[in-house]
């Protein structure tokens, strides 16, 4: 049977074929664009039903922006925990702050995040929380493209959870699957 998860990434069209440059500077031959799949309110169940199910623990939740934010958001509905935006950097205007949200030091916050590559941004995520007095210790992604992001995460002491590999999404196209 055909994972729900990979069937709703196809019909939104989330996985594109070409040349695309990624945030990492990198050339690809595949886009995955998580953001198309989360305007689809029965992805964002599949993804919040598969996360909650997972035995981890934590207080909060955080989802970088902008990608994320639904991801997180979906989750704290479907469990009842509250959750925080990461800016990507510091606003320089208003209240400033690197955070949308609240939390207590020595709070264990779940990232959640809808690609990692490199993990570049999702280290300065963590980087960020951790510095504002935040435990991160999981990371759970829908796709991780296996381009190095989940190495980069777990050197710095976070497990990565993920939904989907790059392969599996390959797989399926490979198989004769949706365009």
């Amino acid at each position: 049977m055909l994972d729900t998860l990979v069937k709703i990434m196809f019909e939104t069209g989330a996985l594109k074929f070409g040349r695309f440059k990624l945030k990492s500077g990198r050339i690809s031959e595949y886009y995955v664009d998580v953001k198309v799949a989360s305007t689809k309110p029965e992805f964002l169940k599949e993804v919040s039903n598969r996360i909650s199910d997972m035995p981890l623990h934590y207080d909060r939740i955080a989802g970088l922006e902008l990608g994320s934010v639904p991801l997180a958001v979906a989750l704290s509905l479907r469990v009842g925990l509250p959750f925080i935006i990461i800016r990507k950097e510091r606003k320089e205007y208003g209240t400033g702050g690197r955070f949308v949200g609240e939390f207590e030091k020595g709070e264990k916050i779940l990232i959640i995040e809808d690609v990692i590559t490199t993990g570049g941004t999702t280290l300065s995520g963590i980087s960020a929380l951790r510095e504002a007095g935040g435990v991160v210790e999981d990371v759970v992604v829908v796709v991780d493209r296996e381009e190095g992001g989940k190495d980069t995460l777990e050197s710095a002491g976070v497990e990565v959870h993920s939904l989907l590999k790059a392969s599996d999404l390959l797989r399926y196209k490979g198989e004769g699957g949706e365009n």
